[in-house]
């Protein structure tokens, strides 16, 4: 069993507690807002806390909007050191849906693992909507979620986390392969934005 702990109680957030749990894994839900926490971690079964409160988990999601994870990083700083920290963000710009706000160059994920230089960051869970995650499929197939990362046995451990819960698990490669997952979601996200796709669709992968 895996300890996870999974900050934001949002779409996403309840997904992802929604698989750790339906795994058999210990889940952690966390939010500033104490009362939709609660409400979030019964439907899960997750135990609530606010931010702040100790991380439980070995598996640290940060299933927040991009521009909220600064605070969280700088929330829980040093506590971080050691663990698998998840990033799920799409860093747009919201102001118009029509860039990304991290320079071509890098990644949310590779800003995450310079600002928390001891935890292991993978990216997952961006390229998928949180209802094909809750519901394990997508077009008649198991929803995949791609990992990136340059740990190992994070990797291996997420995925094993996500299997768990019924979906599949690719390892997309290195956490430099993050940039590409990120433009991957930003695309997903403008197509669903302006009808093309419903938010209960996307990108799925066939094998």
């Amino acid at each position: 069993m895996t300890s996870i702990s999974i900050i934001g109680a949002g779409n996403i957030g309840q997904a992802v507690a929604g698989i750790a749990a339906a795994g058999g894994h210990q889940v952690q839900l966390i939010a500033r807002d104490a009362a939709k926490t609660q409400e979030a971690a019964q439907a899960s079964g997750a135990t609530p806390a606010t931010i702040g409160e100790p991380l439980t988990g070995e598996v640290v999601v940060l299933a927040v909007p991009y521009p909220a994870v600064a605070d969280v990083l700088a929330a829980y700083g040093d506590a971080l050191a050691g663990k698998v920290v998840v990033d799920p963000t799409n860093p747009l710009d919201f102001s118009t849906f029509d860039s990304l706000v991290v320079p071509a160059d890098t990644s949310a994920a590779a800003q995450i693992q310079a600002q928390a230089p001891g935890a292991r960051v993978l990216k997952a869970f961006n390229t998928t909507f949180a209802a094909t995650l809750a519901s394990r499929s997508i077009g008649g197939s198991p929803t995949t979620v791609l990992i990136a990362g340059d740990d190992a046995d994070a990797k291996a451990l997420l995925a094993d986390v996500v299997r768990g819960g019924g979906l599949e698990a690719v390892d997309a490669g290195a956490l430099s392969r993050a940039r590409e997952l990120e433009a991957l979601g930003f695309l997903q996200l403008t197509l669903a934005a302006g009808g093309t796709i419903p938010w209960t669709g996307g990108f799925g992968l066939v094998r």
